[in-house]
Formats: structure tokens, sequence, C-alpha cells
């Protein structure tokens, strides 16, 4: 595997519990993502309807690299069977950020429902590096070309697919 599919990143850990509960690390040969756990010293109780709250993962990284980047992502089985997501959706942490990792966690499931509960150590989210394209943009009068589509934008191409003519 060449450097750049393979590169190296440093991650500090900032939570000796981590230790015990396991490190960063790939879960399987082909996974995607490293599992973040919750960094607590008690169980987090979040309400459905309430804001998210940040909950720290324990660790920080340090990429060095303006071509990559880490995203946070929710677990799909929280997400799907919980409804524990991300309260941002899916964060970004930029190559030169040094500080703590923390998980904006959110409780989707509608008011009233019984809370989601984080225990310490549980595993909330993933980590997932990525690369990064860093554009030179030029200022323009005019585009260098046109588009079929142009300008239009929401929902201008439809929403059925287009019956290929004959």
């Amino acid at each position: 595997m060449s450097q750049q599919l393979n590169p190296t990143v440093e991650i500090k850990v900032l939570d000796a519990r981590l230790n015990e509960w396991g490190l960063p690390a790939y879960q399987s040969d082909m996974a995607a993502a490293i599992d973040l756990h919750a960094c607590v010293d008690a169980p987090v109780s979040i309400a459905a309807g309430t804001a998210a709250q940040l909950v720290p993962a324990g660790i920080a990284v340090h990429m060095g690299n303006p071509y990559m980047a880490a995203t946070i992502v929710p677990r799909s089985g929280l997400g799907h069977k919980k409804g524990l997501v991300l309260g941002n959706s899916i964060g970004v942490i930029d190559a030169d950020y040094q500080g703590q990792i923390m998980v904006s966690v959110w409780n989707r499931n509608a008011p009233g429902t019984e809370p989601i509960v984080i225990q310490p150590g549980e595993r909330i989210a993933q980590m997932m590096f990525v690369p990064v394209l860093r554009p030179v943009f030029t200022t323009v009068e005019e585009f260098s070309e046109s588009s079929e589509r142009g300008a239009g934008g929401f929902g201008s191409t439809g929403v059925h697919h287009a019956k290929a003519s004959a």
C-alpha cells in the first residue's frame, strides 16, 4: 500500500481508561473507520428533544497533512436502533487541529420517549480519515464553460427518471 493511502497519523491518548476499554483501532480488516469511546466518568443521559451534548473521546490526533482530514460519523446501529446521532450531522477534524476529539451527540427520538444513556467507555461514534482537495481559486466574471444545468437549483432536475428518447 502506498504511503499516500496509508499515511501515518499520531494519536495522543488523553484518557488512560482507553488502555482498558480499547485504543482506537479498526474493528475488522476492511473497516473504514475507528470507533470512538465515550470518555465520561458517569453515565450520560440524553433526553429526546434537548440540545446536543459534547462527549470527550479521550484522544487527540495530529495529521500534519493539509490533504487529509478526519470525519466523525455516527455508528449505524446506535442511530438506527436507538436514535443516537451526531448533533452536527458529521464532524470535520482539520489536519492542524490537535485538541481533544469531541463527539456531538443528539437524541433524535420524539420528545417524551426514554432518554438514551451513554455508559463510560461505550463506543459512540466513528472517525474516518479522508483525502482533501485544496483547489486554487480563480475569480471570474463568467465561467469558462456552460453546463446544461446552469444555475438550476433545488429540485431543478426533477424526481423521476427522464424517459430515453427513441
